[in-house]
């Protein structure tokens, strides 16, 4: 199409005033002027179609035959520069395309705005969650996570795969953050329940023993109910106080109370099983009937009963008690004076070595030397007797005491231990759990020194080994299980002597070795249990093998946090360096050399690491500080700026050169300051307005030394030296043009009116120029194009063109650009 349109027009480039004209008759036929239009009008709408590169859509947006194309091509505009230039050529020549091109600049504008908005805001989401992460602060942690949450969903779509794994890496971690806490809240929950029911358990013991010490002697307590108490507050308290910690005071409370109430039930229990022997005895007593027989019957079930004397006594024991305490007859003593001499002093040497046996509670020795005693004052004559009675009295009656002691405090606790292993034996507890507690009350069983009751014995030993059937199938499986953990570990020794054997330590990955060592570790510790004498000779295997394997790796640490520590000392040398870029670039790259290092100790690398990171803190912190300085300097300016702005901010094209001059000097002196972006800017479109009046005013002076020339060579008195030099270069090359082409081109780039006659010309110049933009590929600015229509008018012979009135188009032409700029 521009091959045919060049074709269509090319006589009409010829100059009328050298190239003859044919007749008329032999002229070709040109097209209309509305021909021609529709022709261009089709010409830019396929243009249009074809789907147009941005440089041929700005020059349509300026040139376009129609508004519609015009406003088509501006509306398809997309790239800024092209859009700045277009925005700035339409700029009081075509309104629509103006607003267009303003609209679709600020909407580009606002895009990229909001698109740094976004991807700002996730990098502060990102920030904040690692923050929340690493943050100690509990508070509402779990709302202030949903709501980062919440506002990732808002801009996941824009954020890039890192920077999603970023976000949820720190989401997981607070995640397990609150699995954690959860977690202790629970296990605080728990104690705090635990210590509620050891409470209540405390608190309901005493209650009851105190109802049993106030309740009156003629009606005793159900004995049902008080075992089912017993044994319920002793699976409470068994249950409070797994897994948690108990103090020995709270425990020791329990044990006395529960020891009294068992004392208390063990004795309502012998009464109620002697019930028909105490009617039998109650009917004897305080009768002739009653003799020394019935006197110790009722010594020997006092004895098995064993009221406890903290609680009140039932009244059917009261005849027992006053019938076993009426006194016996003293039997007589013999013998011949050399045997009582001899008794006499067995007895004498006897006495203080159960004084002794008395004084430090050993009741088997004063058990047998009071028999021993007993023996030897029998023997003696009621004069011997008397001198010793009294002794003997007390001796007896201290060795009464440790009696009741020894059997208030070993009897009630075996039967107490009988009847814990009993309950043992119903519970469902784990078997490694349930063994050891087997073994404690054996313990406890043993410690009291064993029974003499065969039948107490039994029913412990019974109670065990029922407590222990279940556990038997366990550790059956455990021993097996211990055997395939001794060959797990024979497994784990055989790959770590095939590794060492295979190792090359010139060339190999030392993390992959370390992760060996971390594994074998981790492994044989799993393997557990196993047999002890059968372990050893594995053990020592795998010590030997781990001790080879730590040499090297020991000694690849110790390189590597020398070159750590190295890095250290470099890092502490950067702190006073001067510059500061300088020095903050190197602790950048030292940063990425501390990566690189390889395996160190931990705790040698934590030391050095805290050291390196002190000193980059330092290093950096001088950067926040010429910041903080920066920012000062920048406040300063700012203010500074704001005053000259305030002071020349509505300078016009009216105003003088002195205050022209004035206000550049000002605005050069601030710009050079440390100023805000904001305030920049505002300086800058200062300096920009200032630099558009003064490039306006030379515009008018060289427009108006234009103008001279032009009214100068039609006027036929333009010198040849006149011109400018590079007149010559811009008019080289061009075909020459009639004056009134030249008029009419320069009309078409102002956008002044052209007359009617030649608004034909001026629509085939139109096709023209559009022709020749699409050809070349470049375009030329308004005013560089209309001075060289200028040097053409200048430079070019004289002719029939070169009119005074084609002078005063040209120079209309020129007012016209200088009034629409």
């Amino acid at each position: 199409m521009a091959a045919f349109i060049q074709k269509l027009f090319k006589s009409r480039k010829a100059n009328p005033a050298t190239v003859p004209r044919t007749p008329a008759k032999s002229e070709p036929s040109q097209p209309s002027q509305e021909e021609t239009r529709q022709l261009l009008k089709k010409q830019q709408e396929q243009q249009l179609g074809s789907n147009p590169d941005q440089a041929q859509l700005a020059t349509l947006a300026i040139d376009g035959l129609t508004a519609s194309i015009r406003l088509e091509a501006a509306a398809a505009l997309t790239d800024e520069v092209q859009l700045q230039q277009v925005q700035k050529r339409a700029k009081g020549r075509d309104k629509s395309v103006y607003q267009t091109v303003k609209q679709s600049l600020q909407s580009l504008k606002e895009q990229q705005a909001a698109e740094t908005a976004v991807r700002q805001r996730i990098k502060t989401l990102i920030g904040q969650a690692e923050d929340q992460a690493a943050s100690e602060d509990l508070k509402l942690y779990q709302a202030r996570l949903e709501a980062l949450q919440d506002n990732w969903s808002e801009v996941q779509s824009s954020a890039t795969a890192e920077q999603s794994q970023q976000f949820l890496e720190a989401v997981h971690q607070c995640r397990e953050r609150l699995k954690q806490m959860e977690q202790a809240r629970q296990e605080e929950a728990r104690h705090r329940e635990q210590a509620l029911q050891r409470s209540e358990t405390l608190a309901l013991l005493e209650q009851t023993l105190s109802d049993l010490t106030s309740q009156e002697s003629s009606a005793l307590p159900s004995l049902s109910a008080l075992d089912a108490l017993q044994k319920t507050q002793e699976n409470r308290w068994l249950e409070a106080t797994r897994d948690t910690q108990v103090e020995k005071q709270e425990q020791k409370d329990y044990e006395s109370r529960m020891l009294a109430l068992r004392n208390y039930l063990s004795a309502v229990r012998r009464f109620t099983q002697a019930r028909d022997t105490l009617s039998e005895l109650t009917q004897v007593a305080g009768t002739e009937e009653a003799d020394d027989g019935h006197r110790q019957k009722a010594l020997e079930l006092l004895k098995e009963i064993e009221w406890p004397s903290d609680f009140p006594q039932p009244a059917e024991l009261a005849p027992v008690r006053k019938l076993a305490g009426k006194p016996r007859p003293a039997q007589p003593a013999g013998g011949n004076r050399d045997e009582q001499k001899a008794a006499s002093e067995a007895l004498h040497n006897t006495l203080p070595k159960l004084e002794s046996a008395l004084e430090a509670k050993q009741f088997k020795e004063s058990k047998q030397l009071l028999k021993l005693a007993q023996n030897q004052f029998q023997q003696l004559d009621g004069r011997q007797r008397k001198q010793l009675q009294a002794r003997m009295q007390l001796l007896t009656g201290q060795f009464r005491e440790l009696s009741d002691w020894q059997g208030f405090a070993t009897e009630p606790k075996q039967l107490a231990l009988c009847e814990q292993m009993e309950h043992l034996a119903d519970q469902p507890i784990e078997p490694e759990i349930k063994a050891e507690r087997i073994k404690e009350l054996q313990n406890e069983w043993r410690d009291l020194g064993g029974s003499s009751d065969r039948s107490l014995w039994s029913r412990f030993k019974a109670a065990s080994d029922t407590a222990y059937e279940p556990c038997k199938a366990y550790f059956e499986a455990k021993s097996d299980l211990k055997q395939a953990n001794l060959h797990t570990r024979e497994a784990i020794c055989d790959q770590l002597e095939h590794f060492l054997a295979n190792a090359d330590w010139s060339s190999i990955d030392w993390k992959a070795a370390e992760r060996i060592h971390q594994t074998a570790r981790q492994e044989w510790k799993s393997a557990w249990p196993v047999d002890f004498k059968d372990n050893r000779l594995v053990q020592k295997r795998f010590d030997e093998l781990l001790k080879q394997l730590e040499r090297p790796l020991d000694d690849e640490r110790l390189k590597n946090e020398a070159l750590k520590q190295a890095i250290v000392d470099r890092a502490r040398a950067l702190i006073e360096h001067e510059p500061l870029q300088e020095a903050m670039e190197q602790a950048k790259a030292l940063q990425t050399e501390w990566k690189a290092i390889g395996i160190t100790r931990h705790r040698e690398d934590r030391k050095m690491w805290q050291a390196f990171r002190k000193a980059c803190d330092q290093i950096f912190a001088r950067r926040d500080a010429q910041r903080s300085a920066r920012q000062q300097a920048t406040e300063e300016a700012d203010q500074a700026a704001q005053a000259v702005l305030a002071q020349y901010q509505h300078l016009d094209a009216e105003a003088n050169e002195a205050m022209l001059s004035e206000a550049r000097a000002a605005v050069k002196q601030v710009a050079g300051g440390a100023l805000s972006g904001e305030v920049r800017e505002r300086v800058q479109q200062l300096r920009q307005r200032l630099d558009r009046i003064t490039q306006a005013r030379a515009m008018a002076n060289t427009l108006e030394s234009w103008k001279t020339l032009i009214t100068d060579k039609a006027q036929g008195r333009l010198a040849d030296d006149a011109l400018p030099p590079h007149w010559a270069k811009l008019s080289n090359g061009t075909d020459r043009l009639a004056g009134k082409d030249l008029a009419i081109r320069a009309e078409i780039l102002a956008g002044a009116p052209t007359p009617e006659h030649d608004q034909q010309r001026r629509m085939e110049i139109q096709v023209q120029r559009l022709a020749e933009g699409l050809g070349n590929g470049e375009t030329e600015t308004p005013l560089k194009e209309l001075e060289r229509l200028v040097a053409l008018w200048c430079s070019q012979p004289g002719g029939d063109d070169v009119t005074p009135e084609n002078a005063d188009r040209l120079n209309r032409a020129l007012d016209a650009m200088l009034a629409s700029d």
